[in-house]
C-alpha cells in the first residue's frame, strides 16, 4: 500500500511514504538542479584524451564549492569523491583515479550537488576524442529513452509507464536496460520514496502525483543486461564486458506534467549531440 504525504512532514526515508513537495520545495531543486547542471557544463571542455577522473573530480569539486554547493557523495557510505566516472563497460558509481581517459572512451560523470539542503542530481555521457559508432548508436539510444520515460512523467500515470516506455525504445534496438540500479525520489534527502524502475508494465506501479520528485536515469548495455559489482564495493560492470551508458534528470510532477530541474543551461547535456552541430 501505497501512502501519499507533506513533504514537510517527512524527515526520512519511509517505504511506501511518497513525499509531496510544494512551491518551496520546487524552488529549492531548482536551485540544485541548475548548480548541478552548470557543473556537468563546466566539464565538457575538460574531458579529454590524457586527462584523469580524479582530476575531473577535483574541477567538479572547486567549481561546486565556490559556487556554494556540496557533493553529496563525498563520504556517502565510504566514498571519496565528488562524482562517480563510469568508463566504457563501467555502469555506474566508477570511483575517479589516476589512469588517464583515452581517445574512444566514453564516460559517464554522475553528480549530485546539494544546495541549500536541496540534492540536485544529474549525469550525462561524454565522448573522449573520437569514438566508435557502436559507443555512438549506445549514448543515441539511452538519452532517447530517457526522453521516451519523461514523456511519461505526468499526472495520472504511473512509475511502470515510465519504465515501459524506456524498456521499449531499448529493446527495439535491440540493446537492453540494466535491472539492478534504479531511479529515486530525493529531495532534502539524498534517496527518498519511490523508485523508479527503469523496465515495467504500463499502469503498473505507484500513481504520479503532483510534488513527487525523482530521478530518471536509465542505463543501457550494448549487451546482456547483467551486471556485476567489483570487490571495491562500488563499480559495477557489465558482465559480458560491453559498452554501458547512462543520462539522469530530476525532476517534479506538476499539475499537467513534470519540470526538469536539470536541464543544462549551455544545452550542454548530451555532449556528443552538442558536437555534432
Amino acid at each position: 500500500m501505497v501512502t501519499y504525504i507533506d513533504a514537510q512532514s517527512n524527515a526520512r526515508r519511509s517505504p511506501g511514504v511518497i513525499p509531496l513537495h510544494g512551491a518551496a520545495g520546487f524552488d529549492g531543486m531548482r536551485r540544485a538542479g541548475a548548480l548541478t547542471a552548470k557543473t556537468l557544463d563546466m566539464l565538457v571542455d575538460e574531458v579529454r584524451p590524457g586527462v584523469t577522473t580524479l582530476e575531473l573530480d577535483r574541477l567538479a569539486f572547486e567549481f561546486a564549492h565556490d559556487h556554494g554547493g556540496k557533493p553529496a557523495t563525498l563520504f556517502y557510505r565510504g566514498f571519496r569523491h565528488s562524482i562517480c566516472t563510469s568508463i566504457n563497460h563501467v555502469v555506474c558509481h566508477g570511483i575517479p583515479s589516476e589512469k588517464p581517459l583515452r581517445d574512444g572512451d566514453i564516460v559517464n560523470i554522475d553528480l549530485t550537488l546539494v544546495v541549500d539542503g536541496w540534492h540536485g542530481d544529474s549525469s550525462r555521457m561524454y565522448p573522449v576524442g573520437e569514438i566508435s559508432r557502436k559507443a555512438e548508436r549506445l549514448i543515441d539510444i539511452t538519452y532517447e529513452s530517457l526522453e521516451a520515460g519523461i514523456a511519461m512523467a505526468r499526472p495520472g500515470n504511473t512509475t511502470g509507464d515510465i519504465g515501459a516506455a524506456i524498456q521499449a525504445l531499448v529493446e527495439g534496438e535491440r540493446a537492453s536496460v540494466v535491472r539492478d540500479f534504479v531511479g529515486h525520489g530525493l529531495g532534502q534527502l539524498f534517496h527518498d520514496e519511490p523508485n523508479i524502475l527503469h523496465f515495467g508494465t504500463p499502469g503498473t506501479g505507484v500513481e504520479l502525483k503532483p510534488g513527487m520528485i525523482f530521478t530518471i536515469e536509465p542505463m543501457v548495455n550494448l549487451g546482456r543486461p547483467h551486471v556485476k559489482v567489483l570487490s571495491d564495493g562500488w563499480t559495477a560492470v557489465t558482465r559480458d564486458r560491453t559498452l554501458s551508458a547512462q543520462c539522469e534528470h530530476s525532476l517534479g510532477i506538476t499539475e499537467d506534467g513534470c519540470e526538469i530541474f536539470t536541464l543544462s543551461p549551455g544545452g550542454l547535456f548530451n555532449p556528443l549531440a552538442a558536437r555534432r552541430k
